[in-house]
């Protein structure tokens, strides 16, 4: 497995199994497994809505909102694109 620490994502990318866990965003631990598919669509959302100037909001665990600002949005895509870069396949 191999650590990635990104700016607003960080967790593990499993080789054998394709897979990322997100195990700590900003600044709250969680753990979410991610496909690759699923990468490419959160990074497509965010791609499309980086220059909102409201930023985002995530939500975790369906109960906790997460605000993500312009600059949040995009250190988010940059993290994304670093992790897109050890998948196999994105589909």
């Amino acid at each position: 497995m191999s650590w990635i620490e990104g700016s607003i994502i960080s967790g593990e990318y499993d080789r054998e199994m394709n897979v990322f866990t997100i195990q700590k965003l900003k600044q709250f631990f969680i753990e979410s497994v991610l496909e690759p598919r699923q990468l490419q669509h959160l990074s497509d959302y965010l791609k499309n809505h980086q220059n909102d100037e409201e930023g985002q909001i995530l939500i975790l665990y369906d109960q906790m909102p997460v605000k993500l600002s312009q600059e949040e949005i995009k250190q988010f895509i940059a993290d994304l694109d670093e992790i897109q870069s050890l998948c196999k396949v994105f589909s």
